[in-house]
């Protein structure tokens, strides 16, 4: 008989997606989160800027709530010990930034190495705002990743992709996860919007083309298979909902789920944790922070915790 895990892990076709359910997570369950937080995973988070702090916070708190033992983030130098202050949780490391108070990239190979050296999960993009400092960023990264590190990349790091030189886009080749929303999946595919009706294929096509898990919307992508998530509602449409999602995918690869594995559960735990506070408060006026910490909660009741 085949093995539960093998199927569940098998994404459905364009034409018939496979349909995430609890049941189908419960049969493709998580790492068991067991002895020290150096062991139940390390995640680095490189994102915020001054004016855009908060992304960050939400990315990283996300990741411990969904098990992740221990956190540093990567932010600004302007606002890294305020950052530290708001969520004394984590660690943090100062980057380089500009007169608007966004990270340049300048030396951050050297001032990450060690630390990307000693994590389990990278997330790169939170709070980032994007143009050249996102790219050099990124490909100081690319330097000093270790072969074995998955990254996750989001929002302003997931559309610096094309714009990267040939030798740092391979270096993350084969260990990208992807969380972009549709504007920034049209970027990625070079194409000026994804209409609603072709999220799916675009997921696919994305996930084909940059050899990585891509999760937008309700749909996750990978290895040619695709996976639909059909919790959720408007509401998650939110300011810092995306970082939600982002953090908590990074949280669960570094307890060291699969890539494909931590993506389809993480959207729909993200999701889902939107469907019980819909039920709590309505349909729209949640936020993203009240997402976060409903997450846990949803995680239990799937035996993910």
């Amino acid at each position: 008989m085949p093995d539960s895990r093998d199927a569940a892990a098998t994404g459905g076709s364009p034409d018939a997606p496979r349909v995430v359910t609890a049941d189908l997570l419960r049969s493709w369950p998580l790492p068991e989160p067991v002895g020290t937080k150096y062991a139940r995973g390390q995640v680095l988070v490189v994102g915020g800027s001054c004016t855009t702090p908060g992304a960050a916070i939400l990315a990283g708190t996300a990741a411990l709530r969904m098990g992740a033992g221990r956190l540093t983030v990567a932010t600004a130098e302007g606002v890294a010990a305020q950052l530290a202050v708001a969520l004394p949780v984590c660690g943090t490391l100062p980057l380089p930034q500009d007169e608007r108070g966004s990270v340049t990239g300048e030396r951050v190979a050297a001032l990450l190495e060690d630390e990307i050296g000693r994590a389990d999960a990278v997330l790169v993009g939170p709070g980032l705002l994007g143009g050249g400092g996102t790219v050099r960023l990124l490909a100081e990264v690319a330097r000093v990743l270790p072969d074995d590190v998955p990254v996750v990349l989001d929002a302003a790091a997931a559309t610096a992709l094309p714009d990267l030189d040939r030798a740092s886009a391979e270096a993350f080749g084969g260990r990208l996860v992807l969380a972009p929303n549709t504007h920034e999946l049209a970027r990625l595919l070079d194409v000026d919007e994804v209409d609603d009706e072709d999220v799916a294929g675009a997921t696919v096509r994305a996930a084909r083309e940059l050899d990585a898990v891509v999760t937008c919307g309700s749909w996750v992508a990978a290895d040619g298979g695709l996976w639909h998530v059909s919790t959720g509602d408007s509401g998650l449409g939110t300011s810092g909902s995306g970082d939600v999602l982002s953090g908590a995918l990074v949280g669960l690869v570094g307890r060291g789920a699969t890539p494909v594995q931590a993506t389809v559960w993480a959207t729909h735990v993200h999701a889902a944790a939107g469907d019980v506070l819909a039920a709590r408060w309505g349909r729209i006026g949640y936020l993203a922070d009240e997402i976060t910490a409903e997450l846990p909660h949803v995680l239990r009741s799937l035996g993910g915790d």
